[in-house]
């Protein structure tokens, strides 16, 4: 991550942004305190589970104007992990927009706000090193039970949960995580709609490769 989240003095809008999974919950308590810590307008997304489908968040983002300040109830409203939420807090940083969380108390427009960020960011990348590193030491020891070289054809069923758990972090592309793993990216994509129970038969299978 670069040493972006660099800001002037805020005179911008404060606008918020809420999230709710599904139709039947109900987003007032986040408006009531978005509006109550000052934002003009709050947007909210309402039933989409899916990280690439909010189109409220999509209109708030085209209105945002450097100086302005996006603003959420909670971290897990606007992204569903560390990485990607540091992904869209340096896009916004980019643009000279600020991000504030009430729950967390965190303001990037302030130097303690940016320090957490920071710090959040290098804690995610120790994550997704510890995650490759446990996915190559899986493959070294099967390797040394007897696994010849080459790209294997499948996955193991600890392969398939490795994978999967690298898709939902979100941390990496299917290619990547298809690099880690030895596999081509339609392995991969085979893997991931497969599901979980159908992986069982190929640890048996595998395992007398």
């Amino acid at each position: 991550m670069s040493d972006g989240f660099r800001y002037g003095r805020r005179v911008g809008h404060l606008l918020g942004y809420a999230r709710v999974s599904t139709t039947d919950q109900d987003a007032s308590l986040q408006v009531d305190a978005l509006t109550k810590a000052g934002c003009y307008r709050v947007f909210v997304d309402t039933g989409s589970g899916s990280l690439q489908h909010r189109p409220e968040l999509d209109k708030l983002l085209d209105q945002l104007r450097p100086g302005d300040t996006l603003v959420v109830w909670r971290l897990d409203r606007l992204g569903r992990s560390i990485r990607h939420l540091i992904d869209q807090l340096q896009v916004l940083a980019d643009r000279g927009v600020g991000f504030r969380s009430l729950q967390e108390t965190i303001d990037t427009t302030s130097p303690g706000g940016r320090l957490v960020f920071h710090v959040f960011a290098a804690l995610a990348e120790f994550e997704r090193d510890l995650i490759r590193e446990r996915t190559n030491a899986g493959l070294a020891a099967a390797r040394a039970r007897g696994r010849s070289g080459g790209r294997p054809s499948a996955l193991s069923a600890d392969q398939v949960r490795a994978a999967r758990r690298m898709y939902e972090q979100k941390d990496m592309t299917v290619a990547q995580i298809g690099q880690v793993l030895g596999v081509s990216r339609t392995t991969i994509y085979r893997a991931l709609n497969r599901a979980p129970a159908a992986a069982a038969p190929s640890r048996r299978a595998t395992s007398a490769v």
